[in-house]
Parts: structure tokens; sequence; C-alpha cells
């Protein structure tokens, strides 16, 4: 039982400093979430606006730009897959993958090739281990990302789009990214960036009014193009920066939701190993009083015994 006892409290020992890791990575991921959301706070107001942007120049000029037109036969895709660097955030970057995966057979069975870019280690490891090409990725900046790593990962898919599909462009751009609802809820979702669909009606365009809004007209110099082409890699790193924002503070909230649960866990098991210990010290001392109080009858039946 002595051997036994040792095992449970080497566990617990064990145990308990397990605890420790899980809620120092707890408070940590709860830190940074806050930061986190300030961030895509502070950022979607400008990728909405610049939206609202290219919708009235949409609206206010019929050219054919690959920021506003859809291709008559589409035949190429780009997906961008956005998951984490790190790991102990529960099913963050599998959840994502698992989007991804769906939204990459929905446009097979289309028959549409499509081209891979990854952000993130864990993206980029689960498509490297089962031998599928990437066009490109990036890593190291995913519980962080800056508005210069919006920019890096937005450059070739801008180019892509500009490239024709013949020359290995593609017609389309998607990004699949988990969007940060509250603390509790992350949500996977897949949205096409490029090119922009518009809801366009002959009485809207009779009234030129949008709801309650009235929709200005606009007069383009020098050319409703060219103001397309000079929008086209904002509106595509503003979308890209605010997708990575939105997945690093959901990266943050799945972490912090994953270790509160590991930490849980570690006490339930303390509690658990400390229940057995105890058990088994309540044994030992059993044992050694069954051991005194027989001893003590032995000696008390031979002193009996010589007396007579």
């Amino acid at each position: 039982m002595g051997a036994q006892l040792r095992v449970y409290k080497r566990r617990i020992k064990s145990v308990t400093a397990t605890k420790k890791i899980t809620k120092a990575m707890e408070m940590i991921a709860a830190s940074r979430i806050i930061k986190a959301q300030r961030k895509v706070e502070a950022s979607t107001p400008y990728a909405d606006e610049l939206t609202a942007a290219v919708t009235a120049v949409a609206y206010g000029a019929d050219v054919k730009h690959p920021l506003t037109t859809e291709a008559e036969n589409p035949t190429r895709a780009a997906v961008l897959l956005v998951t984490s660097d790190r790991g102990l955030a529960g099913g963050y970057s599998s959840n994502a993958i698992k989007a991804a995966e769906l939204l990459t057979t929905t446009l097979t069975n289309e028959r549409k090739d499509v081209l891979t870019y990854i952000v993130g280690r864990k993206g980029v490891s689960y498509y490297n281990f089962r031998e599928r090409k990437v066009e490109d990725s990036w890593t190291g900046f995913t519980d962080s990302p800056t508005y210069a790593d919006a920019k890096a990962v937005s450059a070739p898919l801008i180019e892509a789009l500009q490239r024709p599909t013949a020359e290995g462009g593609v017609d389309e751009i998607h990004v699949v990214y988990t969007e940060f609802v509250s603390m509790m809820t992350q949500t996977p979702v897949e949205r096409r960036m490029l090119p922009l669909t518009f809801e366009k009606t002959a009485e809207d365009s009779a009234k030129v009014f949008m709801g309650d809004r009235v929709r200005a007209l606009y007069d383009f110099e020098p050319s409703a193009e060219e103001v397309l082409d000079a929008l086209l890699p904002r509106y595509v790193e503003s979308r890209v920066y605010n997708a990575l924002l939105q997945a690093a503070a959901s990266e943050h909230a799945a972490r912090r939701r994953a270790m509160k649960s590991a930490t849980d866990n570690a006490e339930e098991v303390i509690k658990s190993f400390t229940r057995l210990a105890n058990a088994a010290r309540q044994a030992d001392i059993t044992q050694e009083i069954s051991e005194i109080v027989g001893g003590a009858s032995a000696l008390a039946d031979a002193s009996a015994g010589s007396d007579r």
C-alpha cells in the first residue's frame, strides 16, 4: 500500500503542474481576446465603407472589371484558408479545414479547378501530410496579424485574379475563416470575396434609391475603370485583414475555452487521485493498527502461557 500511495502522490504532483500551465494559458488567451476584439471592431467599418464605395462605383458606371464582373464560364477559383500556427485551441483549425474541404468539393463539382492558399501552420501541415498542392502559404502571425501581413497574403490573390485563366489566373476568390461571434461562439464561414455580386433591379435604377438611403451619383475622372483598379487591391487587403483579425480573435477564444476545460479536468483528476491516496493511506493505517493489535494479542497470549 505504501508504494501505491507514492504513485498517487506523484500523479497528483504531475497533474498539478499541468494545471498551472493550462491556467496560465487560459489567462493569457483571455487577455489577448480583448485586444483582438478591439482590432476587429476598428477594421470592420473601414472594410464596410470600402465595399460601399466599390458598390457605388459599380452602380454608377457600366464597365467590365474583375472586381465587379463575373466570368461567363468560370473555370478556376482560388480558396484562401485561415487556420492557426499553434494548437491547444480545441477544434478551431479542424473546423475551418472542414469548411474549406466542403467548399473545395462544391467548386470541384461545379467543374472548377481550385487553387489553395493557406494561412497558418495547422492548415499547411494538413495539406502537406496528404500531399495536396498548395499555391502559397504564410505562417507565424495568426495570433496577432498586421496590415502588412494582409498585404502579403493579398498580393498573389490579386495577381491571380488579374491574370487570364489560360495563363494560370482565376475567375473567383473565396476565403474560409472563423468568424468571431462571441466568447463562446466562433463559426467557420466561407465567403466569395471576388467578384462582388450586386442585386440591382430596374425599379432601383429608376428611383436611384437603396432602401431609405439615397444612392449618390458620381462622375469619374479619369475613368470608372481606373477607379476600380485603384480600389481592387485596397478592397482585397481590407477584407483579408478583417478575416485575419476575426480568425485571431476566434483562435484566442477557442484556446481560452479549451484551456479552461483542461484546467477543470485537471482539478477533477486531482480530486480523484486525492481520494484514492486518502483511501490508500487509511488502508495503511488500518493495516498497521491491525498488526499492532495482533502483536499485542500474541504477546499477551505468550505471557499467559508462561504463567501457567
